[in-house]
């Protein structure tokens, strides 16, 4: 039991299961009082022996869900097949065993149980499959040997692992993402089942990788999260284009930290909290290098931007990324070697790369790209103290003349008016007019 293997933050354990979620609480004693059994179980255990703060929490009971919807009216059925109701947030499931996982992914059918035991056995990993009774004896109830896995940092398949990835193929990812998250070593046979079957994720629906790859990018541990990708086998399956970067050298004078692959681990453990987008952004920024790695005098990516940009679109699109994030990711990439230019830029062209969305996330890019390589921050800090002192109304004023100003000025419409109120903006922007008439007066110098 818990008590035994912590016995020093047992009872805080506690508290903190029976303080955090007075749903949860509210719900397992109306369970027990109705003479069903009734658990707290999953991540939210694991989460709470680890000292973490649960994200949400999970109720195990022998209740059916036709008796869980009769004990909490309003309780909606999300996975009535699966025994699973939602009630005011938590998810009650009722003890089951799985059948027949034809398509990989999820049981074509499942039986419900009384006995708590069968229900731990179907789950995937010892770690998430702890039970917690805090409303009764107190106690941790451990089938598997989860307790000691937390204690020892490893995560482990529940019985045969070749057999829990068989039947949830998803499961290969879940095991790096918490191996990542946590810091742990995944078990030798559970790795050695992952590498048999890695090929098999292409069975998996894409939008379900995506999900998985941005909780390793995101959770913590990126870095960790993409070398056992790359070492299980499952990197070539999913980002080949990623695996691409491995052996591309750089040049030394500014890379001497070494090949692509290596230069992006190293901005990958930079990560702190990334946003979905600033993630990818970070992941893919260099991988247009591949294709277009040649040496003349020494090693050149020639186009590398734009190849970048054309590639990560073709995996944005088949990881079916939103298009707010595709546009996000693509800029960042497309951006990102401006930097080495901003002490040379006009002003201009500088409040114009500050109006970029998410400018912050550009920074942070840029600043890793930095220190992941040649470690100079000087145009990072040169662009970070123009976008905290530079007010909106100055990067992005009001436009001194439009369209129909042109019109009326005595211009006829063509394709020549973005260019010269292009012009007008870039002298407003640099200071050169503030006013209509002198704008309308630089115009006819420029266009008589």
């Amino acid at each position: 039991m818990f008590r035994e293997h912590f016995p020093t933050v047992y009872s805080t354990i506690i508290k903190m299961a029976l303080t955090t979620s007075d749903t949860a609480r509210w719900i397992g004693h109306k369970l027990r009082s109705e003479g069903f059994q009734a658990f707290l179980v999953g991540g939210c255990v694991r989460d709470l022996l680890l000292k973490r703060a649960p994200k949400d929490f999970d109720v195990s009971t022998d209740a059916t869900p036709s008796e869980v919807v009769r004990l909490f009216p309003g309780a909606q059925l999300v996975g009535a097949h699966f025994g699973v109701v939602l009630v005011n947030g938590v998810e009650i499931a009722t003890f089951r065993s799985d059948q027949d996982y034809a398509d990989g992914r999820h049981p074509g059918s499942v039986v419900f149980e009384t006995d708590a035991k069968k229900d731990v056995l179907r789950r995937d990993f010892t770690i998430n499959a702890l039970m917690l009774d805090p409303f009764g004896s107190e106690a941790v109830i451990d089938y598997v040997g989860g307790v000691d896995d937390l204690e020892q940092g490893i995560v482990r398949a529940i019985g045969d692992p070749v057999r829990r990835f068989e039947e949830d193929h998803l499961r290969m990812l879940r095991a790096i993402r918490f191996a990542a998250r946590f810091g742990f070593r995944i078990d030798p046979a559970t790795l050695e089942a992952i590498r048999k079957l890695h090929a098999r994720i292409g069975r998996i629906a894409p939008e379900r990788v995506r999900d998985e790859l941005v909780r390793i990018l995101t959770e913590g541990g990126a870095r960790r999260g993409f070398e056992l990708l790359d070492e299980s086998g499952l990197l070539e399956d999913i980002l080949p284009e990623v695996a691409a970067m491995q052996g591309v050298e750089q040049p030394p004078e500014y890379h001497p930290e070494g090949d692509v692959w290596t230069h992006t681990l190293i901005m990958l453990d930079g990560l702190r909290d990334p946003s979905p987008a600033l993630a990818m952004g970070v992941l893919l920024h260099d991988v247009g290098k591949p294709p277009t790695f040649r040496i003349a005098e020494r090693i050149r990516f020639d186009g590398h931007v734009e190849a970048g940009e054309k590639i990560a679109k073709e995996i944005l699109a088949r990881l079916r990324f939103s298009n707010d994030d595709v546009d996000q990711v693509l800029a960042l990439i497309g951006n990102h070697m401006r930097f080495g230019a901003v002490e040379r830029m006009r002003e201009s062209t500088i409040k114009r790369f500050l109006r970029l969305g998410e400018f912050e996330e550009h920074l942070e890019l840029h600043r890793l790209d930095c220190t992941s390589s040649h470690g100079h921050l000087g145009n990072y800090e040169f662009m970070k103290e123009r976008y905290e002192l530079s007010p909106p109304e100055e990067v992005r004023p009001v436009r001194l003349l439009t369209g129909v100003d042109l019109i009326a000025a005595g211009y006829l419409p063509s394709p020549q008016f973005s260019k010269m109120l292009e012009a007008a903006e870039d002298a407003q922007l640099e200071g050169r007019v503030q006013t209509k008439e002198e704008a309308l007066t630089l115009i006819r110098s420029l266009y008589p």
